[in-house]
């Protein structure tokens, strides 16, 4: 945008109520694209149908328009065939809007989230800010005259982009989606994301998609009391309903437009359509709109920090596995789940393990996405005949919020106090090709909603009647190079209620050492990740093919060949190792035996008591 369009764009916005567009998926969907293609290929493949619906919402009023580039970034193109043309599908689609709008209207390149199952795989920094410069770039070049950040759940990941955009010099509108509650996906209040990018070097803030223009209401009052920055609002048209497989909206054009206009007499300078909406809700709203001038705030209204109060934890029942942290290492161990409905081998192994004093027991839920026994049912169980507390691992995967509210709301009442929060293996890894992954939150949005509870509240705000008492972990992994980053992640997860930490199997010392050096700073257990191998073939497996596991050639040298008896001596021999590295720096450790082998544990359980103490 040259000095002289954002002078206009900005000059407007300060006189009167701007009008944006609307939907572009929900038109193309309605006029025969198929819901499973890529809208946004169609800038290369049928540019005149785009054209012509950036061309409708002009003439429906629209001052500015959008993009048809929402999830043009080269991770959501790729799944198309088309990542090589990430550039040049931005590039046309920002020519495109430029042309419809000639002099009458704005246009802001449309940038969308990553999608979530990059995010679950843990994409770094570096690479995300890599993808959202390759789009924005390419949007500046094709002539769009600002950006539109848009329907970004992850707080974390807006900023990233607000970062790259900012970076680039470019007027950026900042849009995250709320849901029940004026609260985002991962929790945060409207206040609270106010408060987070105030003074980010955005130039407009604002919401669109989750809710409908009612529930945006409170949405943008909460805005306008906690920010002085100009305010935008593109709600969905209402709540859709499903008919014969496809999301129908049922808003009227006129309710839309009173709906909008309430908005905007609610501090809204910039009012458009989301889902749902059509040139001819644009064109109520325009005309709902017509001559209103922005809502005038009084300068000063940045809302104040407030301090988040510290988690409840459990403070009844089940005693904490904890209880001995700091007078002799906490050893939790972790059981293989049945994979059909016979508990009786993990049950024998759980009794012998409290016959050992095993502080807690540990139990995944469908580890590398392969169909297991529900860990919580077994847990109760489990704390049932043993006494033992059971650690029970909880994935974004597997369910969405709705079902996790559900699920940990039950655990509590069985007794579960534990809770380990994990993003979770893509099913892509698993035997379950079928399935699909949900990732509504990761690991730490897991943590966030497990807190909420804790505080007698849904993940949006909600109040619940009574309040859980969970004591909440969060994993790490330290084998990657860049540990500074893993860092920052895990004080991010101890910010949301993370109490103590269980690190994914470490076989290297050099990497163990660098772990403990780290921990000095903790003021929670970290318990080391200790996974004896049983063999060669065992060693190549988890190097090779398990997510975030390294094994050092010189620990894979000392097990080749080896399998049966020898492999598990020299397995549990390693483990030792590294077990006496970290035996006086650790908070305990997490035994992680292979194939169920109960006797591993017991036998490093034994070790681990004999060289440091009882």
């Amino acid at each position: 945008m040259d000095a002289q369009r954002r002078e206009r764009f900005f000059g407007l916005l300060a006189e009167r109520v701007v009008v944006g567009d609307g939907a572009m998926g929900t038109l193309l969907f309605s006029r025969g694209i198929a819901p499973e293609s890529s809208c946004e290929g169609l800038n290369l493949t049928d540019p005149d149908l785009i054209y012509l619906v950036h061309q409708e919402y002009v003439e429906a009023g629209a001052q500015l328009i959008e993009t048809n580039t929402f999830r043009a970034n080269v991770l959501c193109l790729s799944t198309f065939g088309l990542g090589g043309e990430t550039r040049r599908v931005n590039r046309e689609g920002a020519r495109l809007a430029r042309k419809a709008a000639g002099d009458e209207a704005f246009v802001a390149g449309s940038v969308g989230p990553l999608p979530r199952a990059a995010e679950a795989g843990g994409l770094t920094r570096k690479r995300r800010e890599a993808v959202f410069r390759e789009q924005m770039e390419a949007l500046l070049d094709g002539g769009a005259d600002l950006l539109l950040l848009e329907t970004f759940t992850s707080l974390d990941e807006l900023e990233i982009a607000v970062g790259v955009g900012v970076s680039l010099g470019v007027p950026l509108i900042a849009q995250m989606a709320f849901f029940e509650g004026a609260r985002t996906r991962e929790g945060f209040s409207a206040a609270a994301v106010a408060r987070r990018l105030d003074r980010s070097g955005i130039a407009v803030l604002g919401a669109n998609c989750g809710a409908g223009p009612h529930d945006m209401l409170e949405v943008v009052k909460s805005l306008a009391a906690a920010t002085d920055l100009p305010l935008s609002i593109f709600p969905n048209s209402g709540f859709p309903q499903r008919l014969e497989g496809r999301s129908v909206y049922l808003a009227s054009p006129e309710y839309f437009a009173a709906r909008g206009r309430e908005l905007a007499e609610n501090g809204a300078a910039l009012v458009g359509g989301c889902c749902g909406t059509a040139p001819e809700h644009i064109r109520a709203l325009a005309g709902a709109l017509s001559g209103l001038q922005p809502v005038a705030r009084p300068p000063g209204r940045r809302a104040q920090v407030v301090p988040r109060p510290p988690p409840r934890q459990a403070s009844s029942g089940r005693p904490s596995f904890l209880a001995d942290w700091g007078r002799r290492p906490v050893i939790a161990v972790e059981l293989d789940l049945p994979r059909g409905l016979n508990a009786a081998k993990v049950m024998a192994a759980a009794r012998r393990l409290a016959g050992a004093g095993v502080a807690a027991i540990n139990l995944a839920e469908n580890p590398l996405a392969r169909i297991r026994m529900g860990n919580i049912a077994l847990g109760c169980r489990i704390q049932e005949e043993t006494g033992v507390p059971v650690i029970i691992h909880v994935t974004g995967r597997d369910r969405n919020l709705l079902g996790l509210h559900s699920a940990l709301m039950g655990a509590h009442l069985l007794g579960i106090r534990h809770v380990l929060a994990v993003t979770g293996d893509p099913i892509a890894m698993g035997e379950a090709s079928g399935a699909s992954d949900v990732f509504d939150v990761t690991s730490l949005g897991l943590l966030r909603l497990v807190s909420s509870l804790n505080e007698g509240k849904t993940f949006f705000g909600a109040e619940v009647p009574g309040h859980t008492e969970f004591i909440l972990g969060a994993a790490l992994n330290p084998n990657p190079a860049d540990l500074d980053e893993q860092w920052r992640r895990l004080a991010k997860k101890i910010d949301a209620g993370a109490r103590f930490v269980q690190t994914q199997p470490v076989f290297c010392a050099k990497v163990l050492e660098r772990l403990l050096i780290k921990a000095r700073s903790l003021a929670i257990p970290l318990l080391v990740g200790i996974m004896p191998l049983v063999g060669e073939r065992n060693a190549e497996f988890l190097h090779n093919e398990v997510p975030g596991i390294t094994i050092p050639e010189a620990v894979r040298q000392r097990m080749r060949g080896k399998s049966g008896e020898e492999g598990m001596a020299e397995g549990l021999a390693v483990a030792r190792e590294l077990i006496d590295l970290a035996r006086d720096k650790a908070g305990g450790f997490y035994l992680i035996p292979p194939f169920g082998r109960v006797e591993a544990a017991l036998a490093l359980m034994e070790h681990i008591r004999g060289r440091v103490g009882r």
